[in-house]
């Protein structure tokens, strides 16, 4: 496969225009909702104005959805970014052609497990060699993963291992705030042996440059403590946040990054919402997801940073109950292609 083709679409930013970045957009399990909201998606006007999406999925299965949403478009398999052309009504989709006709909507099946992980592979080549500006996933079922054979924990350890990334962060934005994770999918107590001042100094610097690149030019960041009240002065933990948390702090500041903390984690977030911080810091899991589902998991988009490219994906799951339905809303992918094409390695502005 070759570079982009150099009539692709273009706006203008300024004097000067820039071509729209090209998202890979992978199918996700395809029994569950990921064609259903894939097609709206790429049809909406605002994905169309933002950037350039190919499909990594199976396009009969595409063709399926369309039916079953009674939408008329031309869904059509091309080799690759190359070879697409971007008009009005059609999809373009690298065609793996790994379902069958038949496969039902709403079951577990290891032949769809095997085939996300494909989707997400070839999506991950293409990143690497530079063909695609980001990465946007519909999402997988996690136990059609494996039975499939391949095990990982979900898209963003998959994606780390494709691209050859030894650490990534896991980033969940909404309208009102944008957390990065400094540990992710480990037990709580895991979490806290993992936790130092390296790992804290590396996940900032990545949610810093993730910021930069959507375009807020000094991002204020605060950093969550670990115990209730940040430890309040060794009143509650061990002392963990004046070992884990405040020397990577201290280097931040030093090096120019305006990182602030360690922060109470039960205000820290309402700061955020408020308007104060650009991106909060989460120590663990529920930490940085559960101030997030609250506050806006409806338009939330989970984002992978660290990658060769930016990853984004909806903030919901396979939904095999709807399934086949036409029932599925598309909002959310359309919120995760617009922050793919804007925070994209996209070509020069």
């Amino acid at each position: 496969m070759n570079a982009a083709p150099s009539t692709a679409p273009a706006h203008a930013s300024g004097a000067a225009a820039r071509p729209l970045p090209i998202i890979a957009v992978t199918m996700g399990d395809g029994a569950g909702i990921g064609p259903e909201v894939i097609v709206p998606a790429l049809l909406h006007p605002d994905t169309v104005g933002r950037c350039r999406p190919v499909v990594i999925g199976d396009a009969e299965r595409l063709r399926q959805a369309a039916r079953i949403l009674g939408v008329s478009c031309s869904i059509v398999p091309v080799d690759g970014p190359a070879d697409a052309e971007f008009t009005p009504g059609r999809i373009n989709v690298v065609d793996l052609g790994l379902l069958p006709a038949e496969l039902p909507w709403g079951e577990l099946s290891a032949v769809a497990g095997d085939a996300a992980y494909q989707y997400v592979r070839v999506a991950a080549d293409l990143a690497v060699r530079g063909e695609v500006h980001g990465i946007c996933t519909a999402p997988l079922n996690k136990e059609a993963l494996h039975a499939g054979g391949h095990l990982y924990p979900g898209h963003t350890e998959l994606l780390a291992h494709l691209t050859g990334v030894e650490e990534v962060s896991m980033m969940l934005s909404t309208p009102k705030v944008k957390v990065i994770h400094v540990t992710t999918h480990i037990g709580l107590i895991d979490a806290v042996r993992r936790i130092e001042p390296g790992l804290v100094e590396r996940t900032v610097r990545r949610g810093h440059e993730a910021m930069v690149r959507a375009g807020v030019e000094r991002p204020v960041i605060g950093v969550c403590g670990i115990n209730p009240h940040a430890g309040e002065n060794g009143l509650f933990g061990y002392g963990e946040e004046e070992e884990k948390i405040v020397p990577a702090v201290a280097a931040l500041r030093a090096d120019g990054i305006d990182a602030v903390g360690p922060l109470p984690a039960d205000t820290a977030f309402f700061l955020a919402a408020r308007g104060d911080y650009d991106l909060i810091v989460a120590m663990y899991h529920d930490q940085g997801h559960g101030p997030v589902k609250v506050m806006g998991i409806e338009a939330g988009v989970n984002l992978t940073v660290g990658l060769p490219v930016i990853r984004t994906s909806v903030d919901h799951g396979t939904a095999f109950d709807i399934a086949g339905t036409g029932r599925a809303e598309p909002g959310s992918m359309v919120e995760a292609l617009r922050q793919a094409a804007e925070m994209s390695t996209a070509p020069a502005r």
